[in-house]
């Protein structure tokens, strides 16, 4: 019997890359207010920009599932309510928890939206499983640290109505499902890790001080020359969806709230088509698996999928090979679109679009016009908006694009 189709579920920092996500094929998004999420440093959402956003999902069938994940202090957790009734009232489908308190508000305070278990909470077994959904939870995330072997006991173990949601793609964190200290002490600020404000001071570069010659440093260094002790590679299961379908996840979760908006479509689109090919019994395109590899990253592993993932300790630095270039507003049966800026390009540059169900194209930039009809041969001002010539017609938010190795020179850029 071929596995149920899970969700796929991808982030949204702000509202551009929720609709990106939405236009490439999400299920459903995870996204914060202005507090209690774990990705302060992302664009997040007023509450008058999440009301837009909850009715701009659901009027296309796209589920919300709001943050509330943070490790609240005493003097943060009495503004819950207000905030947790105000996602009852906006009819948020899900708040993605990690206090055993702020559940018990969201019970409360928000009765008829689901509660879903953060994977701050380190469930790595069916018990603490069956715990959660005994308080009511109808989800757990489970912790990244976790074979499909043990994912595979745990579904064995707890109610088929308790949902299983893990991560898929994206960063993995170098501290026990995400729950570090470092960044407190790393940085004068006192950033929490715990309450969304990570510095990833496990991203820097080390070197030995001895107490008794102060500025002197000796550099941390394994045979090869390697330094980056504390280092974590990217996680990257697209070529085994397959396998995390026969475990019986219901929810595949793309990692990434402050990442690009290009980063939402690319890495959505793909899993959203590796999806659908396994559900109906067929191999993944190559050009969709490729296209993991065309957002900014660090090198992959399989994460703890497969057993332990090894230490990459050579470099911290994002892989940066793909620029974009523009998005797609509107397009003309006959290719003729209009498009907004963001990065410089001159006419006759080599590019490649992708879209929504458009696999990737290769062009030269033709065409440039401004709307009077002036001929251009360059655009240069962020977010300005002129017409192009495509080979075909495209929906909007296609993405143009061109190759460019953006990847930091320096080792400790990141």
């Amino acid at each position: 019997m071929t596995p149920a189709k899970p969700e796929l579920l991808s982030p949204a920092g702000d509202m551009e890359r929720l609709q990106m996500a939405v236009a490439y094929g999400a299920d459903a998004v995870y996204l914060a207010g202005t507090e209690f999420g774990m990705r302060s440093f992302a664009g997040n959402f007023s509450p008058e920009e999440l009301s837009r956003a909850i009715r701009f999902c659901h009027q296309r069938g796209v589920a919300v599932h709001v943050t509330c994940n943070t490790m609240p202090r005493d003097e943060e957790v009495d503004r819950l309510p207000e905030w947790l009734a105000f996602l009852e009232q906006e009819g948020a489908d899900a708040v993605i928890v990690a206090d055993v308190g702020v559940l018990a508000l969201a019970k409360r305070w928000a009765p008829h939206v689901a509660v879903h278990i953060s994977t701050q909470a380190s469930v790595v077994n069916h018990q603490s499983a069956r715990a959660w959904h005994d308080l009511g939870a109808s989800r757990v995330i489970l912790a990244r640290e976790l074979s499909l072997e043990e994912i595979a006991r745990i579904r064995a173990k707890t109610p088929p109505e308790l949902e299983l949601e893990a991560f898929v793609h994206g960063a993995m964190c170098v501290s026990y499902s995400g729950r570090c200290l470092l960044s407190n002490y790393m940085t004068g600020a006192g950033r929490d890790s715990n309450r969304g404000a990570c510095a990833q001071p496990c991203r820097y570069q080390y070197a030995l001080v001895e107490e008794k010659r102060p500025g002197e440093y000796f550099p941390i260094r394994e045979e090869d020359g390697a330094t980056y002790i504390l280092n974590s590679r990217d996680l990257c299961m697209i070529d085994h969806v397959d396998d995390l379908m026969r475990v019986g996840l219901t929810s595949l979760k793309i990692e990434g709230r402050a990442k690009s908006a290009y980063y939402a479509a690319v890495v959505t689109g793909a899993y959203r088509h590796a999806i659908d090919a396994t559900a109906a019994g067929q191999p993944l395109s190559p050009v969709w698996r490729e296209e993991v590899e065309k957002v900014s990253h660090r090198h992959y592993s399989t994460g703890f999928y497969y057993g332990q993932p090894g230490q990459y300790v050579h470099s911290a630095r994002y892989l940066r090979d793909w620029q974009i270039v523009a998005v797609v507003v509107s397009c003309d049966p006959s290719g003729r679109a209009l498009v907004s800026l963001r990065n410089k390009l001159s006419a006759g540059e080599a590019l490649e679009l992708v879209g929504p169900g458009v696999e990737p194209i290769s062009l030269t930039a033709e065409g440039l016009a401004l709307s009077d009809g002036t001929p251009l041969d360059q655009a240069k001002k962020p977010e300005m908006q002129f017409y192009l010539s495509l080979p075909r017609q495209v929906p909007p938010l296609s993405i143009l694009r061109r190759a460019a190795d953006l990847s930091p020179r320096e080792e400790n850029t990141d």
